[in-house]
Parts: C-alpha cells; sequence; structure tokens
C-alpha cells in the first residue's frame, strides 16, 4: 500500500473512532482535539502544575469549557492517565477497524485507482509547461526585442520633428527680426499727417502713402510669422496666448522634463520646443515682437476707423486674426463704441452739467461784475428757463451726432468682418468674432443703445421736472433729431425709416422714448377734448356751430400736420384724433332732440328744437369737411385710423338730419296728392279766372317757401345745402308728375288747368334753387336734370292725338310709365290703384319702391285682366281696343328700348 493510501486509511479510522459510540467521555480527550495542541507546553504545564492551556480561548470544533481542562495534579496520576487513555484508544481503534474491515477495504481500493488517474493528468500537465515554454521563446522574446526597436524609432521620430520644428522656428525667428527691423525703419503715421498738400509736396505725399503702405503689409508679414511661432511653440493647439511664452521673466525649460513623466501608454507625445536652449534665447524677442505688432495694429484699427477707412481696417483685422486676437479685438471695440455712446447720452440728460453749462453761458452773456451767488440750482427758474432749454437741445444735437459716428463705425466694422476672409483658411472674419459675441456687432450696438437711451432718459425725466416738461411738450423737435440721426446712419448702414417702411432698429430705439411720447400724447388728447368741452360749454342754450366745428378740425388738421414727418408719430395722432372726433359725437348725441317738434312743419317759423339740431348738424358738416380733405395728404395707414371717427362724423350728421328730410318729402307729397280732389273733367268757364292757381298748388308754393326760409336757412353747410335743395326739387317734380298722370278724369279744361299749375310750379320751384341762401348760382331747372325735363315733357303730353301716343320723339323725355298711365287716363279701362283698391299716394310709393319693369308688369297685367272680364261679362271692348293696343306698343318699345 502507498503512503498516501496508508493516510487516507488512517484518517477514515479515526474519523470512525471519533464517531463510534463506544468511545468514552470525549471530554477527556478535549484538550488533546485543540488544532494549536503542542505536547511541550502541555507536558511543562504538567510538571509546572498548572492547567493547558492556561490563557487561550481554544478555537475549532470542539470548545473546550473551563471544567473540562486539567486540573492540577501530581505527574505520576497524569502519566497513568495517558497511558490508560492510550490504551483506551488503541482497543476503540482495533474495534472500529474490525467492525468496519470491509468498508476500509473498499475505501481503500478506490484511492489507489485515483492514485493511478491523478498521475497521467500529472504527466499532462508537465507536456502543456514544455509546450509553453517553447511558445514563449518563439513569441517573447521577439516581441521584447520589436517593442525595444520601435520605441527606439519613436524616439528618433521625436527627435527629428524637434529637429525640423527648430529648424523653422530659427528661420522664422530670423525673419521676424527683418521684419521688426523693416517696422522700425518705417516712418509714422504722424510725419505723413503733417506734410502740406501743395505742388511741392505732392511727390513726397505720395511716397509717405507708400511707406505707410509697406508698412501695413510689413506689420501683417510678421503678424504671420509671430502666429507660426507661437503654433511651433504651443504644439497644435495654435489658439493658446503667446502671453504664455515666459512666466515671471523665466524661461520654462522643465517641460520635455514634465512630458517624459506623464503615463508611457500616451504614444507620440510632442516635446515642446521651449526646452531647447537655442529656441528660448528667441522667446523673450517674440513677445516683445508682439507687443510692437499688436500695439501697432490697435492703432490701425483705431484710425481705421476715425476715417472709415475699409482697406486699412481690413489689414488691421487680418492681423490680429494671424495673432488669434480676432474675436477678442472685435469684442473690445463693440464694447467700447457701446460704452461711448451710453456715456454720452448720459451726460447729455445730466441736469447738473445742464445747469453748470447753462449758468456759465449767462454769466459770460451778462459780462456782469462779479457778486455774491447762491448754491447752483440743478432746476431752472422763469429767467434761466430758456438758457436752460437751449442748452438741454444742444446737448442732444452733440449727442445725435456722437451716436451717428459710433453707429457708423460698428457698421463700417461689421461690414469688413462679413466680407473679409483669411486668405489660407477661407475663415470669414465675422463667424470667427461670432466665437465670443452673443450676437452680430450691429444688434449689440442697437440693443446696448436702446437701453442706454431708455434708462437715462426715464431717470432723467423722473428726477428732473423740467426735462419733463420739455422733451415732452418739444417731443416733434426731439424726435426730429432721432430723424437726423437716421439720415446720416441711412448711407452707411442698412437701416430704413420712412413713411411705408421702418427697420426693426429703428424701432426699437425710438421705443426708448416711449415716456415722452406718452405725454406729448396725452396732452393732445387734452387739448382736443379742452376743445370740444369749449364747443359745448354753453351747455343747451348755446349749442356748438359752424365756428366750433370748424376749430375742432382745424385743430386736429394742426396736430396731424406737426406730426406728419414721422409716421409712427402721425399714426398715434390720429388715434388720438380719433378717440376725441369719438368724444365729440358722444356729446352730439346727448344734446340731440328727437321729440316730435324737431321734424314738424306747421310753421310759420322754425322750433326751437329744429334750431339747435340744425347748430349739430352744421357743426358735424364742418367739422366732417375739413377732416374729409386729409384723404389726399396722408398715408393709407394713418388715414386707416383716422377714416373710422371721420365716417362716424358724417353718419351722425347724416343721421341727425334724416328724420328732418323725410318729414319734408313726406308733408310735400301729402300737399301733392290733394290735386286728387279737383274734378279736372268738369268744363270751366274761361272768364272764371282759369289762369290762377289751384288751391293745392298755393299750399304747395307755400310750403317750399317756408322750408327755404325758416328750415334750410338754419343749417350752414356749403354745398351740401344746394344738394338738398336739388334732392327736394326732384322729389317734388317726380311726384307731381306721377300724381298729374293718374289724375282722373281729365278734360280739356282739366288740361288748360293742369298746365297753369306746372307753370307755377316751375316758377315756385326756380324761387327754390335760386333763394336757397347756401347757393350762390341761379335758379337754373336745367341743373336738376331728367325731372325737370320730364315735367316740360309733360305740358304737350296732355295734348297729343292717341295715335301720336306711341311716337318717341314727341313722348321723349317722359317715363314709359308716365304714358302708360296717360294712355288709361284717356280709356275706359281702370288704373292700376283702382284695380287693386289702392289710394293714389299708396301707389305712387308702391313705384318708388319697385323697379320699371315691375311697374310694367302691372300694368301689362291690368291690361290683360281688362281683356278677360270684359270677354266673361260681354261687354264691348271696342272702345278700349284701341288704348289697349297703344298701351301695348309703348310697353314693347320700353322693353326693347331698355
Amino acid at each position: 500500500m502507498s503512503p498516501h493510501s496508508s493516510s487516507v486509511a488512517r484518517a477514515i479510522i479515526t474519523e470512525r473512532v471519533l464517531s463510534s459510540p463506544v468511545t468514552s467521555n470525549m471530554s477527556d480527550f478535549s484538550v488533546f482535539s485543540i488544532p494549536n495542541f503542542d505536547a511541550n507546553e502541555y507536558a511543562n504545564a504538567i510538571l509546572a502544575g498548572e492547567p493547558y492551556p492556561s490563557d487561550a480561548k481554544p478555537t475549532g470544533k470542539l470548545t473546550v469549557s473551563p471544567r473540562d481542562l486539567p486540573e492540577k495534579e501530581d505527574i505520576s496520576v497524569s502519566i497513568s492517565k495517558l497511558t490508560f487513555s492510550i490504551e483506551d484508544v488503541s482497543k476503540q481503534i482495533k474495534n472500529v477497524v474490525s467492525t468496519h474491515h470491509e468498508a476500509l477495504l473498499s475505501q481503500a481500493a478506490s484511492a489507489h485507482n485515483l492514485s493511478g488517474s491523478l498521475t497521467a493528468v500529472r504527466g499532462g500537465l508537465n507536456d502543456l509547461d514544455s509546450s509553453l515554454d517553447k511558445l514563449r521563446l518563439k513569441i517573447r522574446v521577439p516581441y521584447q526585442s520589436l517593442r525595444a526597436h520601435v520605441s527606439r524609432l519613436q524616439k528618433l521620430q521625436q527627435a527629428s520633428d524637434v529637429l525640423r520644428r527648430t529648424s523653422r522656428f530659427v528661420i522664422l525667428a530670423r525673419r521676424l527680426q527683418l521684419q521688426m527691423a523693416a517696422i522700425a525703419s518705417t516712418p509714422n503715421g504722424e510725419s505723413v499727417k503733417s506734410l502740406k498738400v501743395d505742388n511741392t509736396d505732392v511727390m513726397a505725399l505720395s511716397t509717405s502713402g507708400d511707406s505707410e503702405d509697406e508698412k501695413e503689409r510689413t506689420i501683417a508679414k510678421a503678424a504671420l510669422s509671430i502666429a507660426e511661432l507661437v503654433s511651433l511653440l504651443d504644439g497644435v493647439d495654435n489658439g493658446k496666448s503667446i502671453g504664455n511664452l515666459s512666466r515671471n521673466g523665466e524661461i520654462v525649460k522643465d517641460s520635455a522634463m514634465r512630458v517624459a513623466d506623464n503615463d508611457k501608454d500616451v504614444p507620440e507625445q510632442e516635446i515642446p520646443l521651449r526646452s531647447i536652449t537655442a529656441v528660448a534665447v528667441h522667446v523673450h524677442f517674440i513677445e516683445e515682437a508682439r507687443t510692437k505688432v499688436t500695439n501697432e495694429m490697435e492703432s490701425m484699427v483705431l484710425t481705421g476707423l476715425t476715417t472709415l477707412n475699409q482697406s486699412l481696417l481690413a489689414s488691421s483685422l487680418q492681423t490680429a486674426y494671424s495673432l488669434r486676437l480676432l474675436p477678442q479685438l472685435v469684442q473690445n471695440l463693440v464694447s467700447d463704441l457701446s460704452q461711448a455712446v451710453e456715456d454720452r447720452i448720459r451726460s447729455a440728460f445730466d441736469l447738473a452739467k445742464i445747469s453748470k453749462e447753462a449758468l456759465a453761458k449767462d454769466a459770460v452773456a451778462n459780462s456782469s461784475p462779479p457778486t455774491y451767488r447762491s448754491r447752483v440750482r440743478t432746476e431752472p427758474t422763469n429767467v434761466t428757463a430758456p438758457h436752460f432749454t437751449v442748452t438741454l437741445w444742444s446737448r442732444l444735437e452733440v449727442m445725435i451726432a456722437d451716436m451717428a459716428d459710433c453707429c457708423i463705425k460698428v457698421y463700417t466694422l461689421e461690414k469688413v468682418l462679413r466680407l473679409k476672409k483669411d486668405a489660407t483658411t477661407q475663415a470669414i472674419f465675422l463667424d470667427e468674432a461670432m466665437k465670443l459675441l452673443e450676437n452680430k456687432p450691429s444688434a449689440i450696438f442697437w440693443t446696448s443703445l436702446g437701453r442706454s437711451l431708455e434708462k437715462h432718459a426715464r431717470d432723467a425725466a423722473k428726477n428732473s421736472t423740467f426735462i419733463q416738461q420739455t422733451l415732452s411738450t418739444g417731443y416733434p423737435k426731439l424726435l426730429r433729431l432721432f430723424h437726423e440721426f437716421f439720415a446720416k446712419i441711412a448711407v452707411h448702414t442698412d437701416t430704413v425709416y420712412g413713411s411705408t417702411y421702418q427697420s426693426p432698429e429703428t424701432v426699437f430705439v425710438l421705443r426708448a422714448l416711449s415716456n415722452f411720447e406718452t405725454l406729448y400724447l396725452s396732452r393732445l388728447s387734452n387739448k382736443l377734448n379742452e376743445a370740444v368741452a369749449q364747443a359745448f360749454s354753453g351747455g343747451a342754450r348755446t349749442l356748438p356751430g359752424a365756428n366750433e366745428g370748424i376749430n375742432i378740425a382745424r385743430m386736429v388738421i394742426n396736430e396731424l400736420d406737426s406730426a406728419r414727418f414721422d409716421p409712427l408719430l402721425v399714426r398715434a395722432v390720429a388715434n388720438n384724433a380719433s378717440s376725441c372726433i369719438n368724444n365729440l359725437l358722444s356729446r352730439v348725441d346727448s344734446f340731440t332732440i328727437r321729440d316730435r317738434s324737431a321734424i314738424t312743419l306747421i310753421g310759420p317759423t322754425a322750433t326751437p328744437q329744429q334750431a339747435a339740431n340744425a347748430q349739430l348738424a352744421t357743426c358735424l358738416y364742418q367739422c366732417w369737411l375739413r377732416l374729409d380733405t386729409l384723404r389726399s395728404d396722408h398715408t393709407e395707414a394713418v388715414l386707416d385710423a383716422l377714416n373710422p371717427g371721420t365716417q362716424n362724423v358724417h353718419k351722425a350728421y347724416e343721421r341727425l338730419v334724416e328724420p328732418l328730410m323725410t318729414a319734408i318729402r313726406r308733408e310735400l307729397s301729402a300737399i301733392i296728392v290733394k290735386l286728387h280732389r279737383i274734378d279736372f273733367g268738369k268744363d270751366v268757364d274761361p272768364t272764371s279766372g282759369l289762369g290762377s292757381s289751384s288751391f293745392y298748388m298755393k299750399e304747395l308754393m307755400e310750403k317750399l317757401s317756408f322750408i327755404k326760409a325758416e328750415i334750410l336757412s338754419q343749417f350752414l353747410i356749403g354745398e351740401a345745402g344746394r344738394t338738398w335743395a336739388l334732392s327736394i326739387v326732384k322729389y317734388v317734380i317726380k311726384t307731381f308728375v306721377m300724381h298729374v298722370s293718374i289724375a282722373r278724369p281729365l278734360g280739356e279744361s282739366g288740361k288748360l288747368r293742369l298746365t297753369s299749375d306746372m307753370g307755377e310750379l316751375e316758377f315756385s320751384l326756380s324761387a327754390f334753387l335760386a333763394g336757397n341762401p347756401q347757393s350762390k348760382r341761379d335758379g337754373d331747372l336745367e341743373a336738376v336734370g331728367d325731372e325737370y325735363r320730364t315735367l316740360r315733357a309733360m305740358r304737350p303730353l296732355l295734348f297729343l292725338e292717341n295715335s301720336m301716343l306711341t311716337d318717341s320723339e314727341r313722348t321723349a323725355g317722359l317715363p314709359p310709365l308716365i304714358v302708360l298711365h296717360h294712355i288709361l287716363v284717356r280709356s275706359p279701362m281702370p288704373l292700376p290703384h283702382n284695380l287693386h283698391g289702392w289710394q293714389e299716394a299708396e301707389y305712387v310709393r308702391w313705384v318708388s319702391e319697385h323697379t320699371q319693369r315691375e311697374s310694367w308688369s302691372l300694368i301689362e297685367g291690368g291690361l290683360s285682366h281688362y281683356e278677360k272680364v270684359s270677354e266673361s261679362e260681354g261687354k264691348d271692348s271696342t272702345d278700349a281696343k284701341e288704348f289697349i293696343d297703344l298701351a301695348r306698343t309703348v310697353l314693347q318699345n320700353a322693353e326693347n328700348g331698355s
């Protein structure tokens, strides 16, 4: 049996013994089961009479309690116990072996078989170790050798790169020295400015100009050299500031050491040229050259902006781009220009400076001996107010001029940045500048200008009553200053401020003055409303008339004319004027009388209510007439704001006079309809005064005279009065002719009477027009038009033969409906109003409310109805046949003519 098998067997036997039930009390062997049991120490403890273990707490699976530890006893007794225990254990082992000998033999055989398998595995592992040794010789050793060669190659490449960059650096440094020497040898621009341009010095001036151009080109080349030197010093990061060339005057020579101390796994880290002694000696010179070139570049930029020389500005910006300073330069320029504008605005609104300057001018103007003066006043008195006002406006003019200069400089700078590109990288300079700027330079400038102007204007108005009153009262003058500002910059910028279009920048700046505009518009509204209130100050006893309407309209027109130069201000004034007009209309509406007394025509004089309404109508008409003339003077935007108010004035005027005009027509129609009370078919004795007027005609003439003298004379409305008179005359003629055409029965004496009445009517209407106080013309009825020609044609119609009624030449000037009526009057057929059971006035009103074709259809229907009734009743229609044919001929001619 192998040693391994023996050890396994012993372990199994021990386990069997310990787990055997025949084993005596285990507490007797607990001390020996301690994992760190030491026989020598145990023996020493027995000899010394001490317990074992003396201090340690037993560890392991079997825990030894204090009562299980051996007590102090005699040595012989201890030896006897040990001997007995050994014998007892030997017996137990024999017992276990004899009891489990079959299982022990089986396990020993299994262990022997396992040892054979383990031997085979160990052999395979030994073969694997030898294979690994061979592979290590074939791969690892060549790899280590190759790694060493690669590292050496990298170092050679780094050394070659350092030498290449050093060579390039030295070449550029020498070139920079030559360029700086050339810059130093070029005469300054001040000497050029001192040259006088005359016939003898033209050649010198040309030579100096060429020298300046050569200097600009040399500076640009030096900037490129400096930029490349910085890129060589700082590696691939070209954006580093060249200000890091030195630190506290000491060259940074330990850069290579710091690079070497970095992680060795980072491939191909460049060695900075700062660690090269041949390079380090040039760093201080490069720094000085950079400072000088930067100063020259800044001087060129300022000169280019001052003179608006775009070529010089482009050259200086190219230099700044080469020095990697372009974004910072543009940012500083825009900031400085914005700050300059803000300082000028602050100074212009500084009341202390205004007071000091005004008092100084006053003292110089008076030239009085020195006297005692109290402390300086910041608010003007009544005596010094004119000087303060002049000073304030002069400072504002200076502010506007400075604002225009700064704005032009900003736009010139932005234009050059937008057009200029780098020849090598093709980078647009404006895009480069936008890396630091939040917006375009022009947008930044306008934003700063608007905020500064709004802030200082608001604070000045808040802290000084004088500035608030002066600029709010003279807001149009202030606005004209800004118009001058916009006009100055329009040549150099893309800003537009016109009547049809305003650039957002200009509107943004003008909004900063909204405080003064609001105060100006508020005072304007108060002024207009006071004018309206003054017009109605007399109450119902003294209502406004033509003068008040003219004054209100004139005030509105004057305010619009004063603001006409600015499209936004005139629109705001128009809105305020429209509000004032609405106020006027509301007051007129409250004083308008609408009861019956305002439209009654009983006479003999006009009622007070009619006179009051006439005054109000005159006021509205005169106001509207003058406001309506603004159509040709202002833009559509202003008219859109003003037209609603103007149209409301005219509508209010029409609403006020329309009830009276309706009453006049109704009264005249009621008088004319009375002609049907006269029997025109009755024969009259020729000697009984046939030429006298009929009673209705006398009443009509009296009523027209009353309307002319008492009603229309109350309205002072100019040409509108003649229009009213013409409309009344046309209505009277049309109504009279319509009633005459249906007058029945009609005899020869009746025709003569109607002819006489027509003459009287013509004379009366002529007098009505001529006597119209609003017209300077004669009473020419020809101006009435078709209605007068109808009246004139009505007389011969009465005396025509039946066969002539269809002749269009003989009935020229007469509507077909009038001829049809006259044919029916002569015939036995009923007239349309008789057929339908209408009164004469109702029929005339129906005709006026319907078209001619509808009236013709009504006549045709009456003819057809008469024929059907005659046929059904068996009446003889021979007499009516002639008139039916005449009527249908007239209808056919009318249809063909239409």
